[in-house]
């Protein structure tokens, strides 16, 4: 019974806490607007941007290969691409939970194993870090203007928004304590693996791998291009809607820092903290609420389908080759 109620409280708890976010920012949205702009869409400019966005996923799994190297594993290209494919997907269900799937998909189909592989990852997402620290910084500073009336404001600029000041409280105290939650699953976590020495072994080796990489100005590269296809994918969808084409590359640069911010919370691909950043500060570039609320509505379902149907063709392919 206690299995079965934990396995509720984390796939039922984030689906919960996106929908309710969602329901707050879009509860006086008239969705006809959506079908308008879903019909004067520019399908060229987004099929290129899903171009760039499975291109980051391959890259990932790419890098993620390098790391495995210098600890005697080479698993297939392709195991390592669809395990990322898999992950993402997972993460729609049960947020956070893809880290660990991957890992799980490489033991099982080349024999890589978890704790080593589990190492590697983290020592990716720490250098992931630096990077997100990197474009924020260099996104907050060339629009700090716009960057501090956003966290001064919230997205409040008329009468029409979406927003009301009861509704930011809901929704940073909800995201506050979704975020706080998830760091005391994963402090609690590594207590238990420190206490299984040779597990700890094993990370702690996968972890310091990158130390002993061959490859380290193709790890950079790779680490770069990744972040560049994140970005472009984001980009390209502004050219979709003849409201957002002209937002500036700097414009698009601080609103795809907030986007990869807000996903930090555990809700499905951020579902619910993505839109209210994004429409907030969309806002503040003359963007109006309803237009601004079309484009995240839009772009984020269309971007959670991608990243849906690619975690079913990784595992469609990961059965054939198992055959």
């Amino acid at each position: 019974m206690k299995k079965i109620l934990n396995i509720i409280l984390k796939t039922g708890a984030p689906l919960l806490l996106g929908a309710v976010i969602l329901f707050w920012i879009y509860r006086n949205f008239d969705f006809d607007e959506v079908l308008t702009a879903l019909k004067g869409m520019n399908l060229g400019w987004f099929w290129l941007s899903c171009v760039f966005g499975v291109l980051s996923h391959a890259i990932r799994g790419w890098r993620w290969r390098l790391t495995l190297a210098p600890l005697g594993y080479k698993p297939a290209n392709s195991s390592c691409v669809y395990s990322i494919f898999i992950a993402y997907a997972a993460n729609l269900v049960v947020p956070r939970v893809g880290e660990v799937s991957r890992c799980v998909v490489l033991e099982r189909y080349d024999k890589v194993p978890f704790a080593q592989s589990l190492g590697t990852l983290v020592s990716e997402r720490l250098v992931d870090t630096v990077m997100v620290v990197t474009i924020t910084l260099i996104a907050v500073l060339s629009q700090w203007r716009v960057f501090y009336a956003f966290v001064a404001e919230s997205g409040v600029t008329d009468t029409g928004s979406v927003f009301s000041s009861i509704g930011r409280i809901v929704v940073f105290f909800l995201c506050f304590i979704a975020v706080s939650f998830i760091l005391y699953l994963i402090v609690r976590k590594m207590s238990l693996w420190v206490k299984l020495r040779s597990f700890f072994s094993r990370f702690w080796s996968g972890f310091t791998s990158l130390s002993r990489m061959q490859g380290l100005w193709l790890f950079i590269v790779e680490t770069v291009g990744i972040w560049l296809c994140y970005f472009l994918q984001f980009y390209l969808c502004f050219f979709c809607f003849p409201f957002s084409e002209d937002i500036s590359l700097w414009a698009a640069l601080l609103l795809f820092v907030a986007g990869s911010i807000a996903v930090v919370v555990p809700t499905p691909n951020g579902a619910g903290p993505w839109h209210f950043c994004i429409m907030g500060i969309m806002m503040l570039y003359g963007v109006s609420s309803t237009d601004a609320g079309v484009f995240a509505l839009i772009v984020h379902s269309l971007q959670t389908l991608l990243v849906a149907l690619l975690g079913i063709f990784g595992l469609i392919m990961l059965q054939i080759k198992k055959q």
